[in-house]
């Protein structure tokens, strides 16, 4: 099966083909004008070469008539005096003209005898008499012409073989050859950088494209872009509005629906402790604790859910820069206010962390990670977080280690690495969206660099400082 033909490649042999066929129909006519304007003067030579010839053999004669170019002349006129002075010339010039093997020819009289023939000329090369003017045949061209010498008319035949002309018209040809074959080659190439450049804009909008990640909506930029794939853009632009209103109906229903939750089930809860706290009959205090159990698990899933809807909505990136660092330490003095101060390890740089990060976002993802490393940590074990002050965040712990085909499934929704610990399964995946939408790295590690066992997670925001 073959795949997509190129518009770019297709569009340059097209046109090369049009404009080489084009170069080679403009040489064509050119050739063919250049050996008829070649064939009359050619003709004229072979023409005038026979006038010269009945000058020398008619010169004395008063009423000598000679014919040039289809016109007659009578020579007993007041020109008599010009014959006179242009004679040696006329016979220097016949003399040149003659020279060679470029012409032949024959002079015959009324009874059709040669009287003067050129060296090694064949009569039966020469056709008799029947007009004035040019016979052709297949491998020569003749002229023919007649003077009167006292009481007799002389004819005289001129011939030029058909081959002078045709290595004549060979030369020319090759001349008109020799340019094309540099002309056309470039020719070509120009065309496909023309083309190539004049497609740029359709790689630039298929870049764009490409680039993009799985949550950016934003309207593709129109401006400099042709008129030919405005519409498609437009399209496409409609395209994203509609797909961009539908997730955001359905990241709204989420986020309302998590919302109107939290307060019947912390209602709920309430009411689970308390039923614990006041009956006396152990399998119904059990049964309130599994209740209660079970209502904080579904108030934790709301929680998440609406953290993933705003991490999924929400503007991530705030053009404005901000310290991470007293974010970072809020979150992990509301983890050690819950019982975790025994074992979180926090290093802070001193100077300001600086990142465009949305803060409750930074705060989102930081929470996450805190809570992931303690809840699948080994038991009573340190977790480890940094902010370094390249504004990269590294959370790790000590537990099992985590097995390369696991590493990569980790912020798939609704995974865990530990079924026996409880979860929503969402903590990971929500870091995944905020990183990606941030433009920020993530990078998972098991076990932790330099050590034996834990999980290491690294996340390299965008500096601003």
């Amino acid at each position: 099966m073959t795949g997509p033909r190129s518009l770019q490649l297709r569009l340059a042999l097209a046109i090369g083909l049009a404009v080489t066929l084009l170069w080679l129909a403009a040489a064509g006519v050119t050739a063919h004008r250049l050996r008829h304007e070649l064939d009359a003067e050619f003709d004229g030579a072979l023409r005038d070469t026979a006038h010269r010839l009945l000058l020398l053999t008619g010169r004395e004669e008063s009423n000598f008539r000679v014919r040039t170019h289809g016109h007659e002349r009578d020579d007993r006129s007041d020109h008599d005096d010009d014959f006179d002075d242009d004679d040696e010339a006329s016979k220097e010039d016949a003399g040149k003209a003659l020279s060679g093997d470029a012409y032949s020819y024959l002079i015959r009289d009324e009874s059709g005898a040669v009287i003067v023939a050129s060296e090694g000329a064949d009569p039966a090369d020469f056709p008799p008499f029947e007009h004035e003017g040019f016979l052709r045949t297949g491998d020569r061209t003749l002229f023919y012409d007649r003077a009167r010498r006292g009481d007799t008319v002389l004819t005289i035949a001129v011939s030029e073989p058909s081959s002078r002309r045709t290595m004549v018209a060979g030369e020319i040809a090759v001349s008109l050859s020799l340019p094309l074959l540099l002309v056309i080659p470039l020719s070509l190439v120009a065309i496909f950088l023309v083309v190539r450049h004049s497609l740029a804009p359709m790689r630039q909008l298929r870049d764009d494209l490409g680039q993009r990640s799985a949550n950016n909506l934003a309207p593709l930029d129109d401006r400099g872009l042709p008129a030919e794939l405005t519409p498609i853009v437009g399209s496409l632009n409609a395209l994203l509005a509609r797909l961009g209103g539908a997730f955001e109906a359905e990241r709204s229903f989420a986020a309302n629906a998590a919302h109107e939750l939290r307060t019947p089930v912390a209602g709920a809860i309430a009411q689970a402790q308390r039923l614990k706290a006041e009956t006396e009959d152990a399998a119904a205090a059990a049964r309130a604790g599994e209740i209660e159990t079970t209502l904080k698990r579904l108030n934790n899933l709301s929680e998440k859910l609406m953290q993933l809807a705003r991490a999924e909505g929400a503007r991530l990136r705030t053009g404005q820069p901000t310290d991470l660092r007293p974010v970072l330490r809020m979150i992990v003095d509301d983890f050690e206010r819950l019982g975790a101060s025994g074992r979180m390890e926090t290093s802070l740089v001193e100077r300001p962390v600086l990142s465009d990060l949305d803060p409750d976002a930074f705060g989102i993802l930081s929470r996450n990670l805190i809570e992931n490393a303690l809840k699948h940590g080994a038991p009573g074990e340190p977790v480890a977080v940094s902010l370094s002050d390249r504004a990269v965040l590294t959370v790790s712990n000590h537990g099992a280690v985590i097995p390369p085909d696991a590493l990569e499934r980790l912020t798939t929704r609704f995974t865990r690495a530990n079924g026996k610990v409880g979860g929503s399964g969402l903590g990971l995946a929500i870091v995944r969206i905020i990183a990606d939408r941030a433009d920020a790295t993530l990078e998972f590690h098991s076990p932790v660099p330099g050590g034996p066992d834990g999980l290491e997670v690294r996340v390299s925001f965008p500096s601003a400082g």
